[in-house]
């Protein structure tokens, strides 16, 4: 690990974004509340918060950190198209990048997880379904400090 005990805590915010790409179908699905495993949406929302909350145990060398608060939005953009934005807050001594990524990822691939019945062909594949561009857009240090 990097040594961070020199350094003092300050206000870290990080959002990161990211997309999947459904069949129609299946994003109708979504809109009318008719998958069968449940809400997508809502199930995103509570994994990506998880994921958040767990980042240090499972990427290597990551600190543990406390986090203030985490906010996961997914909406659709279009007939095949969701986005999750996730945003984590906190005071520390390092940043919260590596969680709001992880915290997307683990929310999209919930998404995923949620509707990959709807999304196979008939070979079972999915050549419909992918995740895209997860990448950080935000990053704030000492807001209002």
């Amino acid at each position: 690990m990097v040594d961070i005990t020199a350094k003092p805590e300050s206000y870290r915010e990080a959002t990161a974004r990211g997309r999947i790409t459904l069949r129609p179908e299946t994003v109708k699905l979504i809109k009318e509340g008719s998958v069968e495993k449940g809400d997508p949406i809502y199930t995103a929302k509570i994994a990506g918060i998880l994921a958040a909350k767990n980042t240090p145990a499972l990427i290597p060398l990551c600190h543990p950190i406390p986090l203030t608060n985490v906010d996961i939005n997914v909406r659709i953009i279009n007939e095949r198209t969701l986005e999750v934005e996730a945003t984590v807050k906190s005071r520390a001594q390092t940043g919260v990048e590596m969680e709001a990524l992880f915290a997307t990822s683990v929310a999209l691939l919930t998404i995923w997880d949620m509707v990959k019945k709807y999304e196979k062909d008939s070979e079972g594949q999915y050549p419909y379904t992918s995740i895209q561009d997860i990448r950080v857009v935000r990053k704030v240090k000492d807001k209002n400090e």
